[in-house]
């Protein structure tokens, strides 16, 4: 017992030591306690930092309270007492604080201290990409408004206290202090630069265009000046998504930014049918506005507007002339009906009489004399059809063209204005056109019907007909739309048919695709399908490509051999599976899409017959008749909907040759930039259904001898696809960049900006 007490006292006085505080000679500059006058706020978050300074030591002061870092700040604050009461046992109330501060002293870990002192020499050099650190929230500085004055409140049942005692250790060096930068929890946004309803509208724009809500922090640097961090992420190529910080210096800058954030804002949601703004990241990771591949900066924006606004006048003076042009057709396509619908029925009447007169010789006579003469007038009806259109576009072309007027600048409102007048003017155009292809169909369908009235009345001697004959042998052509080329032409964008969404169909596409490989495929191809999944696939393409020695095939083996000794799969020879996989072991049950089997994965060593005899000739034969499993299991599989590929790689892909790619663009993306330096090339290849392709699916990586194997793709995104095999139509080039850290596992590691050069191919038909 008393041995315990002596290394615990030896612990306590080493502890003392390494941060350098002497108990029975506390320096002057501890005692030394100003008022603080905080008021706790009513509402507040505790976690929510809206700034961050680099802020003194000499400046700070250090309050230890009893209670726990979770704890509301009102009973934390309330229960505070300064360091100095805690040091000093002269009170017996201080004799029990004294206790709690020496336990705090012996639980110290002082290589956390070293590591926070290891990241405040990082950050004294330069704030991260993304402002907040790693265990920024151990930070727990706060400041007085009242009095201007910053304290530490540290709750003494908290485990952690290396930020603390690396403060403690700091204020009691006798050189210069320095800086530290830190959180300010609770501190509101000073407003110099926003007000805070601004500061709530910028996270709200951004959201629209980014579908991500950002952080804003007002962030102090050494000279105590301040600089906005705006933080986010903003989709760059489909679901694609990239890290962005908006940095503003000055508040011109900052009144800019806004005032073209709330510009863009106002036109995507008063007008969204007109105006979609992408977002892209720039060489410096922050973010630019583009519409339709046209950045947009704030020195632009008044003559973007004025651009806008010319050309929506330039639709609208359009619009009205399509709009005279298509009321003048309407008309005149009524009128053509009424003719038409005149002449039907007298066709109707005419075959009515007849059957009504048929009955008598005079009858027959007096149907003669008044039907026997009437010819041709169907055919004259016909013509004005055809010519309808051609006399109201040269009617149209006669109007008078006036210029449009230019101002010097144009506001937001006006050009609002503009696209909404021209929005009903469109909405008119659309309904117009509607009207005129209900009519065309009618009066096509009219006139098919006087055809074959006409037809049937050249056949009214034979006595046999009716009346009702003669309506279901009129409509009998009768069509219920109008051929394609026909109909007017509505000038809007047309609905894009639906494509593969990763997220929505990957489970129906992986059980389909699946069901269908399990059917197909041998076991052979399986395996040698699983291979390509493997190390060895680079090894694999070379030999099927004819570019490798022999002396890289033997360096290959021999680490396939030093593998399988590693892993205890190596054995002296070959030795035959008499159980083929069957397992009925409950023990050995796996777990796959939450779902329990009892499949083995598949052997890389034995499938490639690795044992300490396999030679390098061996060893390259079987690599050849792994090709040739390959490309038998690629003609046997087709896809059964069409889907896009993306393959990212360091250099162009060989067109002519086997290749991988992945169903989900981010998975893909992410890999090649934790492999490949600053250029990537980006490939997105649109399959078509019936295309043959191999997706990685659970067979794939096991066997199914127990036919306990769950169906998907749960394992792997990935598509196996033979280049050579179709002809690539390149679609278009784009760019995008990413913000990425050096070390992705160190939040204060460099950030780099990667260049993705993207090349969009659909397949030739």
């Amino acid at each position: 017992m008393k041995k315990d007490q002596t290394n615990e006292e030896n612990k306590i006085q080493k502890n003392l030591e390494y941060i350098g505080l002497d108990l029975n000679n506390i320096p002057k500059s501890m005692y030394e306690v100003e008022p603080l006058d905080f008021r706790v706020p009513r509402a507040y978050e505790e976690n929510k930092y809206r700034q961050y300074r680099y802020v003194s030591i000499k400046d700070i002061q250090i309050l230890l309270s009893p209670t726990n870092r979770l704890n509301e700040l009102q009973e934390k604050y309330s229960k505070a007492s300064p360091l100095i009461s805690y040091m000093v046992p002269d009170t017996e109330n201080n004799i029990l604080k004294h206790t709690v501060f020496l336990n705090m002293i012996k639980n110290m870990n002082i290589n956390e201290i070293e590591s926070i002192e290891e990241e405040q020499k990082e950050l004294n050099k330069k704030i991260p990409f993304k402002v907040k650190f790693p265990y920024n929230y151990l930070w727990q500085i706060y400041y007085s408004e009242n009095t201007g004055k910053y304290f530490m409140l540290v709750p003494t049942e908290d485990s952690d206290y290396s930020t603390f005692f690396y403060l403690l250790k700091k204020k009691l060096k006798k050189r210069v202090m320095g800086k530290i930068f830190v959180p300010i929890i609770n501190a509101e946004y000073s407003r110099s630069f926003f007000t805070k309803t601004e500061f709530e509208d910028i996270e709200n724009y951004l959201w629209l265009f980014t579908k991500d809500w950002p952080l804003v922090y007002e962030v102090y640097d050494k000279n105590d000046d301040l600089n906005i961090h705006i933080v986010g992420e903003t989709e760059v190529y489909g679901k694609i998504k990239s890290s962005y910080k908006i940095k503003l210096s000055t508040k011109e800058e900052a009144s800019k930014f806004y005032k073209l954030l709330k510009a863009l804002f106002i036109l995507q949601t008063e007008l969204p049918h007109y105006f979609k703004f992408d977002t892209n990241i720039n060489q410096y990771g922050s973010l630019e506005f583009y519409k339709k591949g046209e950045k947009i900066e704030y020195i632009d924006i008044a003559d973007f507007i004025k651009n806008e606004y010319i050309d929506v006048s330039k639709k609208q003076k359009q619009a009205d002339k399509d709009i005279i042009k298509y009321k003048d057709k309407l008309e005149n396509l009524k009128e053509l009906s009424s003719k038409l619908e005149i002449e039907y029925v007298e066709k109707e009447k005419q075959i009515s009489t007849y059957l009504e007169c048929k009955k008598t010789f005079f009858g027959k006579v007096k149907y003669f004399f008044k039907y026997g003469n009437k010819k041709g007038k169907g055919k004259h009806i016909k013509e004005e059809i055809k010519n309808e259109d051609d006399k109201k576009e040269k009617n149209v072309e006669k109007k008078k063209n006036n210029k449009i007027e230019e101002k010097a600048h144009y506001t937001l409102e006006e050009l609002i204005e503009e696209y909404k007048k021209y929005e009903l003017k469109e909405t008119n155009i659309k309904n117009l056109i509607m009207d005129i292809n209900a009519l065309k169909l009618k009066n096509k369908n009219l006139n098919k019907k006087i055809e074959n009235a006409t037809l049937y009345i050249k056949e009214i001697d034979s006595h046999k007909r009716s009346i009702f004959e003669f309506w279901r042998y009129s409509n009998k052509d009768e069509i219920s739309s109008l051929p394609e080329g026909e109909e007017e032409e509505v000038n809007i964008e047309k609905t894009i048919e639906k494509t593969f969404n990763y997220e929505e169909d990957i489970e129906e596409f992986g059980n389909a695709i699946d069901k269908q490989q399990r059917k197909v495929l041998n076991q052979d191809e399986l395996d040698s399908l699983y291979i390509t999944s493997t190390n060895v696939q680079k090894l694999l393409k070379d030999v099927r490509n004819g570019k490798t020695t022999p002396k890289e095939i033997e360096s290959n083996l021999k680490e396939l051999k030093e593998e399988a000794e590693n892993e205890k799969s190596l054995l002296e020879t070959e030795e035959f599976d008499i159980f083929g996989g069957i397992s009925t072991d409950s023990r050995k049950l796996k777990e796959l899409a939450n779902k329990k089997h009892r499949e083995l994965p598949r052997d890389k060593f034995e499938i490639l017959e690795i044992n300490k005899s396999t030679k390098q000739l061996g060893y390259k034969l079987t690599l050849e008749r792994i090709n040739e499993k390959i490309e038998t299991a690629l003609e046997k599989v087709k896809l059964e909907e069409d889907v896009s590929v993306y393959i990212a790689s360091d250099k162009k892909i060989n067109i002519n040759d086997i290749e991988i790619g992945n169903l989900n663009p981010e998975y893909e993306i992410k890999e090649a930039i934790e492999k490949y330096n600053n250029k990537i090339e980006f490939y997105k290849i649109n399959l078509k259904k019936g295309a043959n392709a191999i997706a990685y699916t659970n067979i794939i990586f096991y066997d199914n001898k127990n036919k306990t194997l769950p169906i998907g793709m749960n394992i792997s995104t990935k598509l196996l696809i033979d280049l050579s095999k179709i002809e690539l139509v390149e679609k278009e080039k784009s760019t995008f960049k990413v913000v990425c850290l050096e070390n992705e596992e160190n939040e204060l590691s460099k950030n780099i900006i990667k260049t993705i050069n993207v090349t969009e191919f659909n397949i030739k038909e």
